[in-house]
């Protein structure tokens, strides 16, 4: 990646309001991590097409990224008792994440220390007293420790140490639980920052829906879809009167940057802008027969203050206390490699895209929606996943509003014809939007750092 452009610090980024002018016309008191905004000053290059579909690319990703990141692979509430366990699988590695005795989460490799034999099946779930190879019998203990071996005098040649099931690292925050492979990578804690700070409370939270899709594309090319709000003005027309917004970007490390798009904010290209009630009525994605007159702006209204006051009336609680960017407004954290954090109020999504197998053609993306654990009740069971394949709609998955799996399918559609475009296209680099696609060269920057590393 040879850069060919800098962009010049304070130079406009896009026409009309900023971010932080909204934030400023709406008159509130803002939370900190609102009012932020980081230095994007990274150089502009073109992205060589070979990192999303060349096979030797994807494998030096498998070698020397992968294993040295921190990727989230489950809930606390997928294991929340002694003996739970649920299998994560990232191309060839699979770990089985379990809960011991002593209420501690470990990360096992999944493979029996005899001939390899996976423990457990792949993308599996469960609870278990012991962790037993179903081919000659061996098993271990849920603190990973040899205690029972068939024949054991043919093993005498191996110390306890030998056998006792290998860790990967495991941390936990928000009541995700992340693994690292690397034992000398950096803490949870600092990789993922600022974000702890930025997103409280997702520990109170539990898996509504969880939708897994298969999809013909390379990981990064799904990540990137999510990362930049450029593509609004074509895959996603019908949003762009209340949710046309450039943004704002912000890079925060290595591994985490950002994008904040406000709601009900013309955008700076329309040549008419739209009245505050357009603008209102586009941000319903529903049946607003069911919303009646609930929704109209009164004279010298605004479209973003009486969307924030429905949502609140809606959801009740702490909600009331909060400010209206805090209600509408979209944030979105990438944790680098394959994590995507949405932390809203109202709607809070969170993404995860892995290589399918051991191809750089196919993805798994995981789409899950956190809703609050009501109070005074138990936590509820985290939902199944449904899994779809590429050419099924969002649309068919029960529960999911048909508006809102229109938008979805629409993102995915595009995946499949990026990837096959850049493997038929004479040009054999993407270029880089200077301000909207900065984001992408930041995951881009960072890949290259860890593929830079010797194993």
């Amino acid at each position: 990646m040879e850069p060919v452009l800098m962009m010049r610090p304070g130079e406009p980024r896009l026409p009309g309001q900023s971010v932080q002018d909204i934030l400023r016309a709406d008159g509130e008191r803002q939370p900190p991590a609102y009012t932020t905004v980081s230095d994007v000053t990274i150089p502009n290059a073109e992205v060589g097409f070979e990192r999303y579909t060349s096979q030797e690319f994807f494998d030096l990703e498998m070698e020397r990224m992968w294993p040295r990141t921190w990727q989230w692979v489950c809930r606390e509430e997928h294991i929340p008792e002694p003996g739970d366990y649920y299998v994560y699988d990232i191309g060839r590695y699979s770990f089985i994440i379990i809960r011991t005795k002593s209420r501690a989460i470990k990360a096992y490799y999944n493979a029996c220390l005899h001939r390899g034999t996976k423990l457990k099946p792949s993308a599996s779930e469960g609870s278990a007293n012991e962790l037993r190879c179903p081919f000659h019998g061996w098993a271990w203990s849920l603190d990973g420790d040899l205690v029972r071996q068939p024949c054991a005098w043919e093993f005498q040649h191996l110390s306890s140490q030998d056998l006792k099931l290998p860790e990967a690292r495991v941390g936990s925050w928000g009541g995700f639980v992340f693994l690292n492979m690397d034992s000398n990578a950096i803490p949870l804690d600092e990789y993922l920052a600022p974000l702890p700070d930025h997103a409280k409370g997702l520990e109170n939270r539990y898996v509504a829906l969880h939708i897994q899709k298969e999809l013909n594309c390379n990981w990064k090319i799904a990540s990137e879809a999510f990362v930049e709000s450029y593509h609004v003005l074509e895959t996603h027309p019908q949003l762009l009167v209340g949710n046309g917004h450039v943004g704002q970007y912000d890079v925060y490390s290595d591994h985490v940057n950002r994008l904040f798009i406000p709601s009900a904010v013309p955008a700076g290209y329309f040549e008419k802008k739209p009245t505050e009630q357009e603008m209102l009525d586009s941000m319903v994605l529903g049946d607003r027969s069911m919303i009646g007159d609930k929704l109209t702006v009164p004279e010298g209204g605004s479209a973003r203050k009486v969307m924030a006051q429905y949502f609140r009336d809606l959801a009740g609680g702490d909600v009331s206390k909060l400010s209206t960017t805090e209600v509408i407004d979209t944030l979105n954290y990438l944790v680098f490699p394959n994590g995507q954090f949405f932390p809203s109020v109202t709607f809070p999504v969170f993404y995860r895209f892995r290589p399918l197998d051991m191809s750089p053609h196919r993805t798994l993306y995981d789409l899950l929606l956190l809703n609050v654990v009501p109070e005074g009740s138990p936590r509820p069971p985290p939902a199944e996943p449904i899994r779809i394949k590429h050419e099924q709609s969002y649309t068919t998955v029960p529960g999911v509003d048909a508006a809102l799996g229109h938008i979805f399918d629409q993102d995915t559609a595009n995946m499949a014809w990026m990837h096959e475009g850049m493997q038929a296209s004479k040009r054999k680099t993407a270029v880089s939007a200077e301000y909207q696609e900065v984001r992408i060269r930041h995951i881009h920057q960072t890949l290259d750092k860890y593929l830079a590393r010797t194993p």
